[in-house]
């Protein structure tokens, strides 16, 4: 049930990140997007055939920033997923990913971090921090301010 707070937010956007495995580079995106904007936007992110782990590369690149992604898990992507996004942000699942009228759609061309040392995720990791606040700021998504206790 809504409390009155929520009836007076506006609606914030809907990201879903896509990939193949959905156990590297989405889910990094997601990591720094639900990081970086906290309440200022709803994220999602799925595979078209989903790892049984997220790739252990990722999740440590992604703690020296502090961002913890260990607690996260690779998923499919469900059509209700994509269908409520406002964007959609695919990495290299090509003709796998779905694609839906009235949705928006960006494609980044991105390093897999599958298989790679940490010293070459990093760069990748980098990159999509990149991306993400691009996309924050194409979005009107303001960076959360974290206060400190």
């Amino acid at each position: 049930m809504s409390s009155p707070a929520d009836l007076d937010r506006e609606p914030v956007p809907t990201v879903v990140f896509l990939c193949v495995h959905n156990a590297g580079r989405s889910q990094m995106a997601a990591g720094w997007l639900r990081h970086l904007a906290g309440d200022g936007a709803q994220v999602f992110s799925g595979g078209s055939t989903p790892a049984s782990e997220v790739n252990p590369g990722a999740i440590e690149v992604m703690a020296e920033v502090g961002i913890d992604i260990g607690d996260r898990f690779p998923t499919p992507w469900t059509d209700a997923m994509v269908r409520a996004a406002d964007t959609v942000v695919t990495m290299g699942c090509g003709d796998a990913c779905p694609v839906f009228p009235g949705v928006r759609y960006v494609d980044w061309d991105l390093d897999d971090p599958a298989g790679r040392p940490t010293a070459e995720i990093r760069p990748i990791r980098d990159e999509i921090e990149r991306r993400v606040r691009g996309l924050m700021a194409d979005l009107g998504i303001a960076e959360a301010t974290v206060s400190s206790s």
